[in-house]
């Protein structure tokens, strides 16, 4: 089978469905909308993956060079006649697909242009709902998006819903590295932006950090929110109470999410959060936002806690009450073990894609 595979920037997630396609056999061409400042994958495209040279995927996509795009990628399908064209986000690169009118036509949520970006504006709303009714399937990671889609008029049946996971066979428990009993580790893995609350972590941080002198934050990646953050932590005199580890290749991540006692986030928005998934595959007790798509993962007082979104003094208690109730850890990384394995696992749910990929073209052979 033939696939393009259209993503808006080349990242961790795009690497991990490029190369399963191509250990499933299938021939995979890719294509990007969009090249931003930043890399976000530092691996190398895999190396049966066909990189398609078209207009896109040299800058910054702007809405001006919608036109040029759209004739582009119309002259690629006709060129490359794939099988399936599976596309996403939704209101980008799944509308200039969309636009394109070819079948079969499979979207791809990102969960951030469901939960946030759907609502931004009417046009917004029109470009989510327009590229769905023109999906022949559409592949969600959680039962909030897969509401979401439905409500924007996708049909059900056409939803496949499955967690993207992780390999568990990279990301397990082991022993605690470089940690002992000096310190009670907390760990973020997520980018420093407004919609990940790393803001919200790091004050609720400060506060839990007044009353419990053995906390230690460790804090993964950069963003936007960079100066922020360290004037923060500067003001609140805890600079020796955390680290900034920077941007971690995925090589590494497995060893951090081990040296911590516990992996928090904040983030306002998520469907299935990988970094959540790869904390409790690796056994790291997890404290995390409320929002809907982390309660489909965890049970409170069984794989780690949850605290009200946005809320950073509830945060600090939740981080004081771990602190105190460490002893319990150790269930409780055995069950974020078992849920990982029960429900995580990359190589059980990839499959889940290809179905997807039948659904699309029955759809279009019996429409």
């Amino acid at each position: 089978m033939k696939i393009l595979y259209f993503s808006r920037d080349y990242t961790t997630h795009d690497h991990r469905f490029l190369s399963a396609l191509t250990k499933a056999g299938e021939k995979v061409y890719y294509i990007t909308l969009e090249r931003r400042g930043h890399v976000l994958e530092d691996r190398a495209l895999p190396g049966e993956v066909e990189i398609v040279s078209w207009a896109g995927g040299k800058k910054p996509a702007r809405l001006v060079d919608g036109p040029m795009l759209l004739l582009d990628l119309k002259h690629l399908l006709r060129k490359i006649r794939p099988d399936i064209l599976h596309a996403g986000p939704l209101q980008t690169v799944g509308f200039l697909s969309a636009l394109s009118g070819f079948q079969p036509f499979v979207s791809m949520s990102w969960g951030y242009d469901l939960l946030i970006d759907a609502e931004r504006s009417a046009s917004w709303r029109w470009s989510t709902r327009y590229t769905l009714n023109h999906s022949a399937a559409m592949v969600g990671d959680c039962e909030t998006i897969r509401q979401r889609a439905a409500s924007y008029g996708m049909a059900p049946e056409r939803i496949v819903t499955f967690p993207w996971g992780v390999d568990l066979e990279k990301y397990h428990p082991g022993n605690r590295q470089d940690a002992g009993d000096k310190h009670f580790t907390l760990l973020s893995t997520r980018s420093w932006e407004p919609v990940y609350g790393v803001d919200v972590l790091v004050r609720g941080f400060l506060q839990a950090a007044q009353s419990c002198p053995k906390l230690h934050l460790v804090l993964l990646g950069n963003g936007s929110q960079a100066p922020l953050l360290r004037k923060m932590i500067a003001e609140g005199g805890a600079a020796e109470k955390v680290t900034f580890a920077g941007q971690i290749s995925q090589k590494d991540l497995p060893r951090y999410y081990r040296s911590a006692d516990l992996y928090v986030s904040a983030s306002h928005s998520d469907g299935t959060s990988i970094s959540l998934l790869e904390a409790m595959a690796c056994g790291t007790p997890v404290l995390v936002s409320d929002i809907p798509g982390n309660k489909e993962w965890v049970t409170p007082g069984v794989e780690g806690w949850l605290f009200p979104d946005g809320d950073s003094r509830a945060l600090a208690g939740a981080i004081i009450s771990a602190f105190e109730r460490r002893e319990q850890l150790v269930q409780m990384s055995e069950a974020a073990r078992n849920l990982a394995e029960r429900r995580a696992d990359w190589e059980k749910n990839f499959p889940e894609l290809l179905r997807a990929y039948d659904i699309a073209r029955s759809h279009i052979r019996n429409r």
